[in-house]
């Protein structure tokens, strides 16, 4: 195959740096664009000395001015710790962002992937969640700034196809979890694993009776890049993530079984807007992309609860949250725990 020169936007953040990774791996030019307000350069430290990477520290509600073949937006916080921290600067990011990179595909006749989310179908009242339903959304929630902005992507990346023909690409990203998750981004598996690892007690919102489906990394790439090399006449968008849903309580069982932790549960009110229940309908996945994810969540669970101990073992750090009532984690760092807002997504 011929090597590509391509774009990925959000490079240095948990996904963008598997992606980045997968892609030089095979032989392409990866420029990896990032502002850093949520990745991390550590993410993709082992690749700064590779021939075929370039690591330019840009943000996307700036225009871009490169040569591409091919473009993923991953650029955006996807913890709503990181997302509700400055809401316009999410909406600017979702949405002006998504119009540069756009508008940068039209002028370099390049192919575009936007990396949306689950979150465009807010508290589902159809289950599972076909690329058909049109969503149960709050336009002026807490989390809407994330929702309703990747949303818009959508709806201008839906355009551009129809008014311009530009080949563009859409994902519906559900949880996906693995190595170099932040320790303080909110979502739930890593906060089960850093509060488990530390003895402190996992915090369940509701009754944890609430159910998600988490995807394995790794299967996650691949079904980002077979979307991006299916043929122009697919456009999506498509489901990505697992049908394997259980409730939230069960992966507590499943994170202190695993840790051999002692710590206990801590049950609280469910946050504004959380949803209830949350599962792809993978069928056109499986139909055009040819894709299913192979992981099971024991083994990668395993894999991330490797990388936590790791990150401990090298007395790593992370950046703290700094909107909620903090506590001490795992690493020594003030982080926010039981008051974390949002914590199943």
């Amino acid at each position: 195959m011929k090597a590509k020169t391509i774009i990925v936007t959000g490079g240095a953040g948990f996904l963008g740096s598997h992606l980045c990774e997968r892609l030089v791996l095979r032989g392409d030019h990866v420029l990896c664009v990032d502002n850093f307000s949520s990745g991390d350069r550590r993410n993709i430290a082992h690749l700064l000395s590779h021939a075929n990477f370039e690591l330019l520290h840009h943000d996307v509600s700036v225009p871009l001015s490169h040569d591409a073949d091919e473009i993923y937006n991953l650029a955006c916080p996807a913890s709503p710790v990181y997302y509700q921290r400055d809401p316009v600067q999410t909406l600017r990011t979702s949405v002006i962002g998504a119009m540069n990179l756009l508008e940068l595909a039209r002028r370099r006749g390049a192919r575009i992937l936007q990396a949306s989310t689950s979150e465009v179908y807010g508290d589902p009242l159809a289950h599972p969640q076909a690329e058909s339903y049109w969503g149960n959304v709050n336009p002026v929630g807490l989390r809407s700034c994330y929702d309703e902005g990747k949303r818009c992507a959508e709806t201008l990346f839906s355009d551009f196809r129809r008014q311009y023909k530009l080949a563009t690409k859409i994902v519906r990203i559900f949880n996906v979890y693995g190595p170099r998750m932040r320790a303080d981004d909110g979502r739930v598996v890593s906060n089960f694993i850093t509060q488990a690892l530390s003895g402190r007690s996992i915090t369940l919102y509701g009754d944890g009776s609430q159910t998600r489906s988490f995807c394995y990394v790794d299967d996650l790439i691949d079904g980002l890049i077979r979307t991006m090399e299916t043929g122009d006449d697919f456009g999506g968008p498509v489901n990505l993530g697992t049908r394997d849903e259980i409730p939230i309580r069960e992966l507590a069982a499943e994170v202190l079984r695993q840790t051999a932790s002692s710590s206990g549960l801590t049950y609280l009110p469910l946050p504004a807007d959380d949803p209830r229940q949350r599962q792809p309908d993978l069928t056109l996945a499986k139909a055009r992309l040819g894709w299913t994810p192979t992981t099971a969540l024991a083994d990668g669970l395993a894999k991330t609860i490797a990388y936590f101990l790791s990150l401990r073992e090298q007395h790593d750090t992370y950046r703290e949250p700094t909107s909620y009532r903090q506590q001490t984690n795992l690493f020594g760092l003030p982080t926010s725990d039981a008051t974390q807002p949002q914590a199943q997504t």
